[in-house]
C-alpha cells in the first residue's frame, strides 16, 4: 500500500517522494529484500515476560505457526532506548489484566532479516548521537536537538519512513490479520499496516507532536490532551502549508501508559511514602540510567550529592544503570568512596524482585532496604527495564530524565533532556503536580535533591496529586489502548474518561 505520496489526504512534493524512493534504495542494496522469503514464528515463554504479563514472546521457528493462544494480543516493538520497550511491557500488563495473552513482537530480534537489519542500523545511529549530545553542547545545539525537536516533526519525515516500512513486513507473514496489534514505536504499526492488520494501534510515546509518529491506516493513542489537538490539526507538520487534519476515527486521547500493577496499587504506595516522609525517614531516590547509555556524568554528579545525606541516614539511592555495566565501572572512578556504601544486585532477577518486595514491605525502615546504595545491573535486556518498574514502587523519588517515564505515578524529579521532543515530558508532570519541572542543569538538580533530601513537604504534595490524578483516569492510558484494540469504543470502555 502507498502510504507515502498522500499522508491523510495531503499531498506529498515530488522532491519527497524522489528522496523516500532513493532511501528505500539504499537499505535494499546495504540489506537486501525479503519481502518474498517465507518465514515461521512460534510463542517461547521468557524469564522476565512471563512471570511479569504472562506474556508468550515470538521468534523465528522453522515450522509454520500454531494457533494462537486464546484473546491474543500482539504488542509490537522495538528497542530504541529502554522507553519503547517499558511502554509495551506496561500494555502488556494491562493486557494481561483485561484477561488478554500478550505477544511481544520486537521487531529488531528477528536476525537476519531485512527488518531486524534496517532497525539495528538505525538504532545504532541513535544511540550514538544521543551520547554525542551529552559529550558535545556544539554537536546538541546545532544538529541533535534540532533533529529531535524540529526535523522529526515534518511530514517529510515520515513520507521516507513510510516507504522504508514497506521492507519490514517480511516477518509478519504467519500472523493472522485480525490478531488486535498494539505497536509501542510507529514503524511496527507502519509494517503491520502495510502487512494487512485490521486492527491496529500505534501508541505515540512523549508529549510533542512529531510527524515520525504517524501510522496512517492505524488508531493513533495519544497520552495528553495537548498531544490530541496537535496531532489531529497535524498543526506545524509542515512550514510552508495549513494541513488537512487527522479524522476523528484516526486518533483518540487515552491517558498514561503505565502498568496495571502499578495503577493498582497508587494508594497504597503514595500512602506509605507519605509515612515515611512524615516520619523522618530515609527518602529513597531511584536513580535510572536510560537504554541509550548517556548522562552517566550527569548522574555520577548527582550520586556525590546524594552521599552526605546517604551517611546521615537522610537518604539512600536506588540505582539502575540497565544493562551498562560499564558505567558502575565509571562511577566507582569519579565516587572513591561508593563502592564500600554500595550492595550490588547484578544479573539475578530473583534477587531483585526479592529486594523490591522487601524494601516496599520495610515499614520499620531495615537497613537492607532503607540504608545505603543500591545498585542494579541485568545483562538480561528485559530485566534490566523493567528493574526500574518493580523498584519504583519502593522509592519516594524517581530521578529520570523526561522521556517515557514523565508518564508514571510516582514523584519525579527531572534532570535535562536528551532531544528536544523529552521536555515536554517534564510540562505535563509538572502541570499534573506529579513531578518537577525539566532541571536545565546539574547544579539546579543538585540544589532540588538538597531541597527534597532537608525538607519531606514537596514529596506528599506529589503523592497527593497522583491520587487525585488516579481518580480522574489520569494514568489509565494502557488499559484503554488494549480495549481499543480490540473494539470497544469509549461508550463501552471501563477506562475511558473526560476528555477521551
Amino acid at each position: 500500500m502507498d502510504k507515502t505520496s498522500v499522508i491523510f489526504g495531503n499531498v506529498i512534493d515530488k522532491k519527497t517522494l524522489k528522496r523516500a524512493a532513493a532511501s528505500q534504495k539504499k537499505l535494499l542494496r546495504k540489506f537486501g529484500d525479503d519481502r518474498g522469503k517465507e518465514y515461521h514464528l512460534c510463542c517461547v515463554d521468557n524469564d522476565v515476560l512471563t512471570s511479569a504479563f504472562g506474556a508468550k514472546v515470538l521468534t523465528l521457528s522453522d515450522k509454520p505457526l500454531d494457533a494462537l493462544p486464546e484473546k491474543s494480543i500482539i504488542i509490537g516493538n522495538i528497542r530504541m532506548g529502554f522507553g519503547h520497550y517499558r511502554i509495551s511491557m506496561a500494555m502488556a500488563s494491562a493486557a494481561r489484566a483485561l484477561g488478554y495473552t500478550p505477544l511481544w513482537l520486537d521487531l529488531n530480534s528477528f536476525a537476519p532479516t531485512t527488518c531486524t537489519k534496517i532497525i539495528s542500523y538505525q538504532n545504532e545511529l541513535y544511540s550514538l548521537g544521543s551520547r554525542l549530545s551529552q559529550k558535545s553542547r556544539l554537536f546538541n545545539k546545532l544538529y541533535w536537538e534540532k533533529l529531535n525537536y524540529e526535523g522529526f516533526k515534518k511530514l517529510t519525515y515520515n513520507a521516507v519512513d513510510q516507504k522504508n516500512a514497506e521492507l519490514m513486513t517480511g516477518v509478519l507473514g504467519d500472523l493472522p490479520r485480525y490478531t488486535p496489534f498494539i505497536a509501542t514505536h510507529v514503524w511496527p504499526s507502519q509494517a503491520a499496516v502495510h502487512a494487512g492488520f485490521s486492527r491496529v494501534v500505534n501508541a505515540i510515546p512523549d508529549n510533542w507532536a512529531m510527524a515520525l509518529h504517524l501510522s496512517e491506516g492505524a488508531l493513533h493513542t495519544v497520552q495528553t490532551p495537548s498531544s490530541y489537538v496537535a496531532y489531529r490539526t497535524l498543526s506545524g507538520f509542515d512550514e510552508k502549508r495549513v494541513l488537512k487534519p487527522m479524522g476523528e476515527g484516526d486518533i483518540a486521547y487515552v491517558g498514561h501508559y503505565v502498568d496495571d500493577e502499578l495503577v493498582r496499587n497508587i494508594e497504597a504506595d503514595c500512602f506509605k511514602r507519605i509515612k515515611r516522609a512524615k516520619e523522618g525517614k530515609p527518602l529513597r531516590f531511584l536513580l535510572t540510567i536510560g537504554g541509550a547509555g548517556a548522562q552517566g556524568d550527569y548522574f555520577a554528579s548527582l550520586i556525590k550529592t546524594l552521599i552526605p545525606y546517604v551517611k546521615d541516614g537522610k537518604a539512600a539511592i536506588y540505582v539502575n544503570i540497565g544493562d551498562y555495566e560499564n558505567v558502575w565501572q565509571m562511577f566507582k572512578s569519579k565516587i572513591p568512596e561508593l563502592e564500600e556504601l554500595s550492595t550490588t544486585h547484578f544479573d539475578v532477577w530473583e534477587e531483585t524482585l526479592s529486594f523490591s518486595q522487601m524494601a516496599l514491605d520495610d515499614e520499620d525502615c531495615d537497613t537492607k532496604g532503607s540504608h545505603g546504595v543500591h545498585v542494579f545491573c541485568h545483562k538480561d535486556i528485559f530485566a534490566a527495564v523493567y528493574a526500574t518498574n518493580v523498584l519504583m514502587r519502593a522509592c519516594d523519588v524517581l530521578v529520570t530524565k523526561p522521556s517515557e517515564l514523565s508518564f508514571y505515578p510516582v514523584p519525579k524529579l527531572f534532570i535535562a533532556h536528551v532531544g528536544g521532543h523529552e521536555k515536554w515530558g517534564a510540562v505535563r508532570s509538572a502541570e499534573i503536580g506529579d513531578g518537577t519541572i525539566e532541571m536545565p542543569n546539574v547544579a539546579h538538580a543538585q540544589a532540588m535533591i538538597k531541597e527534597m533530601a532537608e525538607n519531606r513537604d514537596m514529596v506528599v504534595k506529589m503523592c497527593n496529586s497522583i491520587i487525585a490524578a488516579k481518580k480522574s483516569g489520569i494514568y489509565n492510558g494502557a488499559y484503554h489502548a488494549v480495549e481499543l484494540s480490540i473494539g470497544l469504543d469509549g461508550k463501552e470502555s471501563r477506562y475511558a474518561y473526560a476528555g477521551c
